[in-house]
This record gives C-alpha cells, structure tokens and sequence, in this order.
C-alpha cells in the first residue's frame, strides 16, 4: 500500500516537473534580476570592469545586463532563445527530475500516509487544520531530503545569465552536486536548506491541503462530478494559493543558493536568508519579494494541474494492483 502511494506521487510529480520546467527557468531568472546592483562586494574579476569602462569599451559587454525592471517572463523567454538557444530552456531538467523523485515523492506520499492515518473514519474528511499539519510536516521532510538536487538545479537554470568566463558549466545534476561537495565542502549541498525547508513547508500544506478543500467543496455542493474537470479546477485554485503564499521564500531561496562564495570564505554577498530578505527589500523595495510571480503563478497553475490530473489518473490505473 505504502509503496504504490509513493511511486504514483513519483511519476506524478516527475511528469509535471519536466513539462512545466521552462516556466521554472524563466521564474528563477527573473529572480535573480536587480540583484547586480545592489551586491556588494562584487565578483573580483567584475571591478576591473566597472572601474575602467569609460575607458575600454570592450570591457563592458561581460558585465552588459539590459535593464532589469522591464524583463517580463515573455521578453526573457525570448532573450534566453535568442542568446542561449531551445536547449537552454531545459538547462537543469535532470536535476529537476532528481528533485521531483527526492522531494515531491517524500512529500506527497508523506501527506498521503498522514490523510489516510488522520481522517475520521465515520465522515472520511479530514478538518482542514489537520490537512495543513500533514502538509507542513510532509513538506519539511521532502524539502530535507531533497535540498541537494534543488541547490543544483537552481545553479544550472541560473548560468546562463552569467558571464561567459563566471559559468559553471555542471554537465548535469551528479556533476553539479559532486564539484560543489569538492570545491565548497558538503555543507553546500544544504545552502539555503532552512529556506526550502519553509518554502516546501508552505508549499505542501498550501497546495495539498488547498487542493483537497477544493475539491471537497466542488463536490460537496455539487457544482461538479468528481472527474477530469474537478481535479483541473480544484488545482488551479491550489496552485494559486501556493503561488501567492511560497513567492518571498521562493526569491530569498534563489539568490542564497546561487551566490558565488569564494573558496577563501571572503565576499559573501548574503550572510543568510534574513540578510539576503532585508537587503534585497532595501535595495529593490518590497515588491521585489514577488519578483517572477508572474512566472511563478504560470509554473504552479500548470504544474499542480498536470500533477493532480495525472495522480488521479494514475490512482485509476493502479487500483487493481
């Protein structure tokens, strides 16, 4: 029984993770924008740089970064096209998979396991206080275990933005994770991990226990059978719900996980995610926690549509077993 609810939120998880990973992209970078601005200290090899450009020209196109604040997701899925080609669209799609297998599957099977053992047998729901428990607990876990894939594929969705001699270049998610053990020692690999931890958490109880209240409640009044347009329905709305609540944890996540640490331990731009939320609101005011919402409400409708409709389908299919 245990087995097969881990294994459907698996494939669940890993086929909404690979299609709506573009989106994901997208979100990151516009995550990211603003940032150069406000960071100090900058990268050693960017001072030379900035110091001289007046004066060489040629210096500037590394550092060129066209301006921020008018980047919608559509200007930036077409500038990554155009500069970086299709295939950078799925740049960090097997560490996706890694994750979606580690932490979507932890998570969802978890918050399955604590429904089935927390629902009142006689009216066979459960209050929507314990949904939100179940999911703040399952979420946490996921997160936990999953950290090491996210770190990495945050890294390889953002390289593309850097300049050509500051890439990178992992050649795929195990690549990422072992040259980040060497280089940055294995505490690296949990950058950032209270804040995905939180995120998931929110995440999770937001959106598993939103989707199941939804869905209760379109049947309960009969607005619809339960079916396909159910399941569409009651996702959207707790993809919205997730979106709107797992957005500042989200943008604080990014920037952490992607900074560059010098391997004598100098330049750090953040001390840590509070660090990170307070410059960041300094700098770019408070709306710059809702950076890549737009992306992000695209990622989480989409994305908690295909896991939900194919976690139905999959429950249908795996019944016999």
């Amino acid at each position: 029984m245990g087995v097969k609810v881990f294994l459907e939120c698996g494939i669940a998880s890993i086929v909404a993770g690979t299609t709506t990973h573009p989106l994901d992209l997208i979100k990151v970078r516009m995550q990211l924008q603003g940032q150069e601005k406000n960071l100090n200290p900058l990268p050693h090899n960017l001072r030379p740089a900035f110091a001289f450009h007046h004066h060489h020209h040629h210096h500037s196109s590394p550092i060129f970064q066209p301006k921020p604040s008018l980047s919608g997701p559509i200007s930036i899925g077409i500038r990554i096209l155009q500069s970086e080609g299709v295939t950078a669209l799925f740049s960090g799609v097997s560490a996706t998979v890694l994750r979606q297998t580690l932490y979507s599957t932890t998570r969802m099977g978890l918050y399955d396991v604590l429904k089935q053992n927390w629902t009142d047998p006689e009216i066979g729901t459960m209050p929507v206080t314990k949904k939100i428990a179940a999911g703040l607990i399952a979420g946490g876990i996921g997160a936990a275990v999953g950290n090491p894939a996210d770190v990495a594929m945050v890294r390889m969705q953002a390289d593309g933005r850097l300049p050509v001699s500051q890439r990178r270049n992992y050649n795929g998610v195990f690549d990422a994770i072992k040259r980040m053990s060497k280089n940055e020692g294995i505490g690296s690999l949990w950058r950032g991990s209270a804040l995905t931890v939180n995120r998931a958490m929110i995440v999770t109880a937001s959106q598993l226990a939103s989707y199941d209240q939804f869905k209760e409640m379109i049947l309960e009044k009969e607005l619809m059978k339960d079916g396909f347009w159910t399941h569409v329905a009651a996702s959207f709305g707790a993809g919205f719900v997730a979106a709107v609540a797992s957005n500042p944890i989200d943008v604080i996540k990014t920037r952490v996980m992607t900074m560059k640490v010098e391997s004598c331990g100098e330049g750090v731009p953040y001390k840590g995610a509070l660090d990170c939320a307070v410059k960041t609101v300094r700098a770019e005011g408070p709306m710059a926690l809702y950076k890549g919402f737009i992306p992000t409400i695209s990622r989480q409708g989409p994305f908690t549509v295909v896991l939900f409709v194919t976690l139905e389908q999959l429950r249908k299919l795996f019944k016999e077993f």
